[in-house]
């Protein structure tokens, strides 16, 4: 997969609006992750997130997500995710319809799945789940993430 990604053809909104599919977030992260120097291609700049969880990237311009603008976003284990100003989890949560699956003054967690589903091929199963997450960490104080996950699992 990820020898057939094409940097050029990255639409980074897509992918933490949930917009793609699994097997076009994977190629794009496996060519990120094993392709010397892919970010700096990208002009995407790592900073440090203060999150051993997060990978943190400044983009070289702001892109619009959610109808927000952002020119920093993270990756969790199986996703993208924006990182956002001057909104409110909560709110974001609910203008998505995402439900909040934690919700106090310190924490915000929510998730809205966007697709799921399994398939049967050679006595193996693939469930395929994407998400839409919303959330708040501490490692961002006065942050709000919002993102995708892609997870596919092979039984």
């Amino acid at each position: 997969m990820a020898e057939d990604f094409d940097p050029a053809a990255l639409d980074l909104a897509a992918l933490i609006e949930c917009r793609a599919d699994v097997p076009a977030y994977n190629g794009f992260a496996l060519w990120l992750a094993g392709e010397p120097g892919a970010a700096e291609r990208l002009g995407w700049k790592e900073v440090a997130s203060g999150n051993p969880f997060l990978r943190e990237y400044e983009l070289p311009t702001r892109i619009r997500v959610f109808g927000r603008e952002t020119a920093s976003i993270v990756f969790t284990a199986t996703g993208p995710m924006a990182v956002l100003d001057d909104v409110f989890a909560p709110d974001l949560a609910q203008a998505l319809g995402v439900t909040a699956q934690i919700s106090t003054p310190e924490k915000f967690l929510g998730e809205k799945v966007v697709v799921e589903s399994s398939e049967e091929a050679d006595g193996m199963t693939f469930a395929t789940r994407i998400a839409l997450n919303v959330s708040t960490v501490e490692s961002h104080p006065g942050k709000t993430l919002a993102g995708c996950s892609y997870t596919l699992d092979v039984k």
